[in-house]
């Protein structure tokens, strides 16, 4: 419904404001720096950090709105911290606001050494507040440039159903699929024995593990021998010769082979089991599962929301983000969306620059996916604000932009890659040729691999030497290197991205679009025209002004008719244009290419694929199938860093159909939480950002409202607009 008028209300614990003013509403006598953190550990006891120069962050206390100085402490031993005695580094006040990252500035610091810091701010009227608590770390003994991993935490979930089916023959659900093993506990075989165990993700029928379940869906048959004596035994699972092979990502020797499974069938058990008596121990990456949440009106949203949140704890068994269990290989689109997924529900960095850097050496074949690379560097330096990575890397991100292909109007082709280009981004084999991809799995005609079915993913895209996608996304590389360049005081280079991508965008605009019909094509010389080479030019700003209706009409008239991974770009277009109503009905739809066909499917996880039937090898736990973990809060609610490392927020909701919403999502800064309610002709946000954040709320075809930390309301009241 039209707005006519606009009112806000911004209200203290007490009573309410004039409208026109904007107010603080202090909701934490919180006094002192919390939520410490050095190189993006939370926890650093029994983790090795890798920078002899560490970053260190904190979560100003509200009470302070703003930090104007702060004072960081490190020593040698927690008794002289105590006495604010800091043998090691003594910052002094300084006179800054950063909060987050704040590099070490004493003498390089030893190897294999134990050390503990401090830190107290001054808040906006300059007064201190208090020390922090102490925290201690322990550095690592690194060769040069060296990312710190966060460690791994395992936990013992036990059945949330166990079924006795028959004499000897027990059922157990545990809920959720996870990675880790099984473990039988707590019992005292009198004799020697042997158990028979199915562990699997799916079902077959009612209390039934499946023993064909298809695909790359996991099911094992372990045989565990009982001996007298000892009252603990675990399932030890076979390795898979796909998951540990040399291209694969190995987990450390010491949490051994771990397999995702939910349901375990037990058979030829003498003893009676019980719920504690079955343990599903589960292995993840450092994870705090309370830092982000969604709630919504819309009951389906809420579950896809709560899948794909689960889905990027759950997957990040490897330390690195993977592809799934069938391979465990990185690969870069994947990456991309399980940064952003990861992102969104955590306040966790380290995994996602380890991710980013081993890409530097380890590429794979797509061209796409190469090009995702610099996309993801920009987003660790915004979430981060930190540009260490983009420093030690930026000749090599130069090389992935892939700019050595271009051809003097521009725009690239993979069929100009050479030895010395494949070398220059990453490829140690010079017969590798990157290929152009477009989405997965490809057609039968493409490829003729029976597997990907008749028609795959591409919507019918005409695989043609000068692609649109591809020069989508090589614009945006270019635009996204201008920006690096010029963080890092690189002013010409930052002159020049800028210049080669308004080429390529002219380009494209050029040679690329229909005027006629007022779409984009898939390529130079094609004739077709697909749901792809229209969203990719949507999502990255390529568009002119008058083409967007007849762009987005395309687009609307197409469907879902791309992968789980293409959903991301095509949500992203959507909800950057504005076409709220169309994005939300595609991430709560109920048929088979949607989220809630996964959870219908009997997954907990995030699929593969939509279906089966659509890529009928596909598996139950692939991180690129959660695109709504970023989408909900990056674009549905459309909270994202407006400045590195979220010195600034922009929140530009678009809740079409919703009554209520709340989320909150973690920042480095700390945790921003917003609510929404519609009741009659007028609705109400609240948004409460932490200290040391500046903020922005925008709605639809209005100014921009400034956010300050603390609670902040406004209200919006609904009438028809009379003719």
């Amino acid at each position: 419904m039209p707005f006519k008028t606009l009112n806000l209300f911004f209200h203290f614990c007490r009573g309410i404001l004039p409208l026109a003013f904007l107010v603080l509403t202090a909701c934490s006598n919180r006094q002192v720096p919390e939520e410490l953190m050095v190189e993006f550990i939370r926890d650093p006891e029994g983790v090795r950090i890798m920078d002899l120069r560490p970053e260190f962050t904190w979560i100003v206390p509200l009470h302070a709105k703003n930090q104007t100085a702060c004072e960081i402490l490190v020593s040698s031993g927690r008794e002289k911290l105590e006495k604010d005695i800091a043998d090691i580094w003594n910052s002094g006040k300084m006179i800054a606001p950063a909060s987050c990252e704040v590099e070490y500035g004493g003498p390089l610091l030893s190897p294999d050494s134990r050390y503990f810091w401090k830190v107290r701010i001054w808040d906006e009227k300059d007064r201190p507040a208090g020390y922090s608590e102490i925290r201690s770390f322990t550095t690592g003994n690194p060769a040069g440039y060296a990312t710190t991993a966060n460690k791994f935490r395992s936990s013992s979930i036990h059945p949330l159903k166990l079924t006795r089916i028959s004499e000897g023959h027990y059922f157990a659900d545990f809920g959720k699929d996870a990675f880790g093993k099984l473990i039988i506990t707590g019992i005292s075989p009198d004799i020697a024995d042997t158990l028979t165990v199915h562990l699997g993700e799916k079902l077959a029928a009612a209390n039934t593990v499946d023993r064909n379940p298809g695909g790359t869906i996991r099911y094992y048959r372990v045989k565990i021998p009982l001996k007298p004596g000892q009252n603990s035994f675990t399932a030890e699972l076979p390795p898979d010769e796909r998951n540990t092979g040399p291209s694969a990502v190995h987990l450390p020797d010491s949490l051994g082979i771990i397999a995702p499974f939910r349901y375990a069938e037990i058979e030829n058990c003498s003893f009676r089991l019980e719920k504690n008596n079955l343990v599903q121990e589960v292995t993840s990456y450092f994870f705090d599962d309370g830092a982000g949440s969604f709630t919504c009106s819309d009951t389906i949203l809420n579950q896809v929301w709560d899948m794909c949140k689960y889905t990027m704890k759950a997957t990040s068994f490897a330390g690195i983000y993977i592809d799934g269990d069938r391979e465990r290989i990185p690969y870069e689109a994947d990456a991309y969306i399980n940064q952003l997924g990861h992102y969104y529900t955590d306040r966790e960095y380290s995994m996602g620059r380890l991710t980013n850097e081993y890409f530097i050496k380890h590429p794979t074949w797509p061209t796409e996916w190469i090009l995702h690379t610099v996309l993801m560097f920009w987003n660790d330096y915004m979430f981060t604000g930190n540009p260490e990575s983009l420093r030690e890397y930026y000749e090599e991100l130069r090389h992935k932009t892939l700019i050595s292909l271009a051809r003097e109007d521009g725009l690239i082709s993979s069929k100009n890659a050479t030895d010395r280009i494949m070398e220059d981004i990453g490829f140690s084999d010079p017969g590798e040729r990157i290929r152009d991809i477009v989405d997965w799995p490809p057609a039968q005609k493409d490829t003729g691999w029976k597997l990907a079915g008749p028609e795959g993913e591409r919507d019918g895209y005409d695989m043609v030497e000068i692609n649109t996608v591809v020069n989508s996304f090589y614009y945006r590389n270019l635009f996204l290197m201008s920006e690096i360049a010029g963080i890092l005081g690189k002013t010409d280079d930052s002159a020049f991205f800028r210049r080669e991508s308004e080429k390529v965008r002219k380009s494209i605009n050029e040679k690329l679009l229909d005027r006629s019909k007022g779409i984009y094509l898939d390529g130079e010389n094609s004739e077709h025209s697909s749901l792809h080479a229209n969203m990719m030019p949507l999502a990255f700003g390529i568009i002119p002004a008058e083409y967007r209706k007849s762009v987005i009409e395309f687009i609307k008239s197409r469907g879902m008719a791309c992968s789980v991974y293409g959903a991301q770009y095509l949500l992203e277009g959507l909800f950057r244009e504005g076409e709220a109503e169309y994005a939300v009905s595609l991430m709560n739809a109920t048929h088979d290419r949607s989220w809630w066909n996964m959870i219908r499917t009997g997954s907990t996880m995030a699929m593969e694929a939509w279906d089966m039937k659509y890529k009928p090898n596909s598996d139950w736990n692939h991180a690129w199938g959660a695109v709504p973990a970023n989408i909900i809060p990056g674009y549905m609610w459309g909270i994202a860093p407006a400045e590195p490392g979220f010195a600034a927020v922009t929140i530009r909701p678009q809740l079409s159909g919703l009554t209520y919403s709340k989320i909150e999502v973690p920042t480095i800064r700390g945790k921003i939480v917003a609510e929404f309610r519609a009741k009659g002709k007028s609705s109400v946000y609240t948004v409460n950002i932490p200290a040391n954040m500046k903020g922005r709320l925008i709605l639809p075809d209005r100014e921009a409202f400034e956010l300050s930390p603390g609670i902040n309301s406004l209200k919006q009241v609904h009438t028809v607009k009379t003719q």
